[in-house]
């Protein structure tokens, strides 16, 4: 059975302000987050974590649409899918487009997990293409309030 988004989405994994105006800081402010503590999930190597995100970027930019933009890696640093999203309301240039992103959603998925990463960003991205859950995603006020935003129409 597919994992929800609200089992893997907690507030302490939510940046609602992101200081970084680079696609790079910005992920490793995500990662930094996801660090310190996501609820039981671990990555086993937080910065070889980054670097592995940040070469999958190089080597093929993550695609802005409608606004969202998902940097991940496949990876044995992680023994279940995690998930950061960072918001940033002027918005950070990403790939070869350079698209603005305000919503970067940073994923770490174990090579087994792969269909349910699938499902996962499925989920997400059919939400934030729906224009009054990605207002709301957009001007929340709290991590629990984007949380439940984004969690209250995808179990």
């Amino acid at each position: 059975m597919p994992i929800a988004l609200a089992d893997l989405l907690t507030e302490q994994q939510v940046i609602l302000r992101l200081s970084s105006r680079k696609p790079a800081n910005a992920i490793r402010e995500i990662v930094d987050v996801l660090a310190s503590d996501i609820g039981g999930r671990k990555i086993a190597n937080p910065e070889v974590f980054l670097e592995q995100v940040l070469a999958r970027e190089r080597t093929h930019p993550s695609i802005v649409e409608n606004g969202v933009v998902f940097p991940h890696a496949r990876t044995d640093l992680v023994d279940e899918i995690v998930i950061g999203v960072g918001r940033s309301r002027a918005g950070i240039r990403f790939g070869e487009n350079q698209h603005r992103a305000n919503l970067i959603f940073v994923i770490g998925v174990p090579e087994r997990l792969l269909s349910d990463y699938l499902v996962c960003v499925g989920t997400i991205a059919r939400l934030a293409k729906d224009d009054a859950i990605r207002s709301r995603l957009l001007n929340v006020e709290t991590a629990r309030e984007f949380v439940d935003a984004l969690t209250a129409d995808s179990v």
